[in-house]
């Protein structure tokens, strides 16, 4: 029997939800603040971070959660469980705490010294430094013509991963420190178990075996590169295996109506917020983070025995005029959109568990918004929602076309994921770790994953490396490709379909109630009924051609019978903004809102 009250342990429990929530709030505001663009905030956003890791490193707490779990009521146990889970995980002793404010602070000056470079090339004409920003110098890298200009980007962007590497040595250090001082080997091995629940070898084991069993689609791009002069350099790749389908596509996915395929989309899956606020950022501009990402400042709490509905905030780089620019669009709100859906339809109580840090699985939650990027990227939904200015739909020939050229690089799908992967590994594995060796372990990774005529150092142009929260979890991306591929193939299985299927909605939102309460290996076997496998995911990217166009086929017939959505309604308070300009909101409707928002974008554009 318990020596505390149930009313004791309810106070307890409203207590740690109330100050878990301000303290995230407030760091998480500041978060925005600098990553939309304004560095002025980063010595109080690292000030935020400190307190709210003290909070979860608090020892009495933990002591306490304990102490009230003995001979407490089932729910509040359970409750008081997710408590200590949270704060076992974030203990850090006190001599470490300093350790983990040098790491905030050096990652500041990184993230300072990255906003602050000249971004741009040198014209290999005239020699002049031509100004271009980073995103759309990759985007170029894929679409451009002139393979001069395209080398001359690369050579660029080789420049620019190399400014900050003598602080990302300094960085790699202090992580290992920290890791040390809680008994572990290394930083990935501390973030591996802690976000996962797995084993450093555990998680590599999975990817090794993907690699073996793939590798030889290298020796097919050797075969092809025969004919296709110039098709193993860097700056050609991409080029010249996407740049004319990107071109192609871009007339079918023009920025100014994804907003509203979104929305029709996700309202056809059964899909919504839960009465959330969204506040989007969608254009790229100077000194804002060059990766697109979903934060919650207000976390789903209760009050009163009430469930009070969060926030979220996403943010992608699209650059408008840039061919792509409508495609990237699309891609960050459902992936973005996924990730924020997932944790507004948590129905938990405690706060611990609603958030997107530890005990939160990187794997679980990519696998949400990965999933539904998968529905916008395939052929189904494409026929289906995007169409050019004509009206015309997307035609099953240039998918076709695509698959029959770039059928031979499928199964390299996983490797640009590995390459981050096992570069972290490797740099955190090395011992007195030295600028030259960083370069040399990203050149080595870059030739065994990517298999080009010059190894590239483009792996330090990786914005998650420099972060606390996303540095050795880039496995958690690959996971979720394991996970999501699963995932779809039970409800093909068990429905015929996915793409404006509200039993997809209905089933996905059964498991994100549940928010961060199971590990990833647990929610997979909730959501999907097996254990987590990569016999879809292996299944999936060796496929011959034949099977492809033929399964693609199927699963356009299978819409045919299907009614088509127009109406949207996502259950949330809708925000546009550009940095500290909020342009419109749906309170006057979805459709008012994206008309203020484009007619902004033309006018600005």
């Amino acid at each position: 029997m318990s020596k505390y009250t149930q009313q004791e342990i309810e106070d307890f429990l409203e207590l740690l939800n109330k100050k878990y929530y301000s303290l995230h709030k407030r760091y998480e505001d500041l978060f925005w603040k600098v990553y939309m663009q304004d560095s002025s905030f980063n010595k109080k956003m690292s000030l935020a971070l400190r307190d709210r890791d003290a909070f979860g490193a608090n020892e009495q707490y933990l002591k306490q959660v304990r102490a009230m779990s003995i001979g407490a009521p089932k729910k509040l146990k359970m409750r008081l469980g997710y408590w200590e889970n949270y704060f076992s995980k974030n203990q850090v002793p006190k001599h470490l705490l300093a350790c983990r404010e040098k790491i905030a602070s050096l990652e500041g000056e990184i993230d300072k010294k990255i906003k602050a470079i000249k971004e741009g090339y040198k014209d290999t004409k005239t020699g002049k430094f031509v100004k271009m920003p980073y995103l759309q110098m990759r985007q170029q890298m894929v679409t451009n013509d002139d393979e001069s200009l395209r080398k001359a980007l690369f050579i660029s962007s080789e420049e620019r991963a190399r400014v900050v590497l003598e602080e990302y040595v300094k960085l790699v250090s202090l992580r290992n420190e920290f890791a040390n001082g809680l008994g572990y080997e290394d930083f990935y091995a501390y973030k591996a178990e802690t976000e996962e629940g797995m084993r450093k070898e555990e998680i590599f084991g999975i990817f090794d075996d993907i690699y073996e069993s793939t590798r030889y689609a290298f020796r097919d791009i050797r075969e092809m590169a025969k004919s296709k002069k110039g098709l193993r350099k860097p700056w050609n790749f991409g080029f010249m295996l996407a740049g004319d389908f990107i071109k192609e596509e871009d007339r079918y996915l023009q920025f100014e109506n994804i907003l509203s395929l979104w929305g029709r989309s996700f309202t056809a899956l059964g899909i919504d917020y839960a009465g959330g606020e969204l506040k989007l950022d969608l254009l790229d501009r100077k000194n804002k983070y060059n990766n697109g990402f979903c934060h919650w400042p207000k976390l789903v709490t209760y009050k009163d025995g009430q469930r009070v509905p969060a926030s979220a905030n996403f943010t992608c780089n699209a650059v408008i005029g840039q061919v792509g620019s409508g495609s990237e669009a699309l891609n960050t709100l459902f992936h973005e959109g996924g990730h924020a859906a997932h944790l507004l339809n948590s129905k938990m109580q405690d706060t611990c568990i609603n958030h997107e840090y530890p005990p939160q699985s990187t794997a679980w939650a990519e696998t949400q918004s990965m999933f539904l990027d998968t529905i916008s990227s395939s052929i189904e939904w494409r026929v289906r929602y995007a169409k050019n200015i004509e009206g015309e739909s997307y035609p099953f020939e240039l998918f076709k076309k695509r698959v029959e050229q770039n059928h031979k690089i499928i199964p390299l799908s996983m490797m640009g994921i590995s390459s981050v992967m096992y570069f972290e590994r490797a740099v955190y594995e090395e011992k007195n770790l030295t600028v030259e060796k960083v370069l040399k372990i990203a050149k080595r990774i870059s030739k065994k994953f990517g298999d080009k005529t010059v190894a590239s150092i483009g792996v330090l142009n990786v914005p998650h490396i420099y972060s606390f929260e996303s540095a050795c979890s880039y496995h958690g991306y690959g996971l979720a490709e394991i996970a999501l591929t699963q995932w779809r193939a039970y409800f093909y299985k068990k429905y015929g379909y996915i793409v404006d299927n509200k039993n997809i909605g209905r089933e996905m939102k059964k498991v994100w109630a549940g928010a961060s309460s199971r590990t990833f290996a647990e929610f997979v076997k909730i959501a999907t009924g097996n254990k987590l496998s990569a016999d879809s995911y292996m299944k999936s990217v060796t496929s011959s051609k034949e099977k492809i166009l033929s399964t693609a086929r199927k699963r356009i017939r299978a819409l045919d019978d299907v009614k088509k959505q127009n109406k949207i309604n996502l259950k949330a308070n809708i925000s546009l903004w550009h940095g500290n300009k909020k342009i419109a909101d749906n309170r006057n409707g979805f459709k008012e809102m994206v008309n203020i928002y484009n007619e902004w974008v033309n006018k600005m554009h």
